[in-house]
């Protein structure tokens, strides 16, 4: 049985042992795609750990295991001082390459705010009773219902207006990823709100004939806007999903793992926060056409993704490795 196991998992032990020697130790001085790589695999070589020390606890390769995992956690864990190369390599790589391991908790996100959003939108679009249950502002809802606008802003109240909505958005971005540690029930409960929300003040607004006008404001900040809430509920739900399934690993150490990379993708958040506040205090209300509204719309939006999907991705194969034996 041990030699099935050693088999099985020999290569991707030889694998991490030779990031961590060309690392030196340190996982900044890999490319991102391979600091990808050692992440997982130290995962993977957590989850191995654990099910030597059950199965196999007086053998010597729980001890190995033991010493690669204790060489492997500080490579992936060690923080350095925060200087401005440490900001260019966290913009540069860290946090592209975070976005890219979590894209699936993003897109569970997304889920959990478009299906409540169309839902909310169509029984709003329906019915100005419903909006009012969901909106909870009764004065607003029959403001709309009247056509009137609430989308004005003056020259004189943008810079507020600005200010205002960066600190809303990242305040709900913060929520978003703390309410995580709620088994993720907070995050849920973030996502299908602000979907409700969203939706049904869209709805209510195309049935009142103020559709155009609504689609004229978001259409500048919009993209940026939600995909970083998004993010920050993708985050959350990775806090989540390491409380519920810690896997092999101790829930606590499942939590600090995915407390590490939901930090930084928060982190990250705040300066496209910034971008998409400032562009819905100045731009959005402004008179540029609509046109000019989704072409910055678009090319900001494209200018993200671009960013967070291509930065400080390592497109050459991984080559494989030899490292030292296991168990022989």
């Amino acid at each position: 049985m041990i030699q099935e196991f050693i088999a099985e998992r020999r290569p991707r032990w030889e694998r991490l042992e030779s990031l961590l020697k060309r690392g030196r130790g340190h996982r900044l001085r890999l490319p991102a795609a391979e600091i990808e790589e050692l992440g997982r695999l130290y995962r993977q070589a957590t989850s191995d750990l654990a099910v030597a020390r059950r199965d196999f606890p007086s053998d010597r390769l729980t001890r190995y295991l033991e010493q690669l995992v204790g060489r492997a956690h500080p490579a992936v864990y060690r923080g350095e001082p925060a200087d401005w190369t440490s900001v260019a390599r966290f913009f540069g790589r860290d946090l592209p390459a975070t976005f890219r391991a979590s894209g699936h908790y993003t897109l569970a996100a997304f889920g959990l705010f478009v299906l409540p959003f169309l839902l909310a939108y169509t029984a709003a679009y329906l019915s100005p009773t419903t909006a009012r249950l969901i909106v909870g502002s009764p004065v607003f809802v029959e403001q709309v219902e009247r056509g009137q606008s609430w989308l004005e802003i003056g020259r004189a109240t943008r810079p507020l207006v600005a200010s205002f909505v960066m600190t809303n958005n990242i305040q709900v971005a913060f929520l978003a990823v703390a309410g995580g540690v709620l088994f993720g029930i907070g995050t849920v409960y973030v996502l299908i709100g602000n979907g409700l929300s969203i939706g049904a003040t869209a709805g209510l607004a195309s049935a009142s004939g103020l559709g155009g006008a609504l689609g004229d404001f978001v259409t500048a900040h919009g993209g940026v806007e939600l995909s970083v809430i998004f993010i920050a509920g993708g985050a959350g739900l990775r806090l989540g999903h390491a409380l519920l399934v810690p896997g092999l690993a101790s829930r606590r150490q499942a939590l600090t793992e995915a407390a590490q990379e939901s930090a930084r993708l928060l982190f990250g958040c705040v300066p496209l926060l910034v971008i998409a506040g400032l562009i819905e205090g100045f731009v959005s209300p402004s008179a540029l056409p609509t046109w000019a509204k989704v072409g910055i719309g678009l090319g900001t939006t494209a200018l993200m993704y671009g960013y967070l999907l291509l930065a400080g991705a390592d497109w050459r194969g991984q080559p494989q490795s030899r490292g030292a034996s296991v168990g022989r």
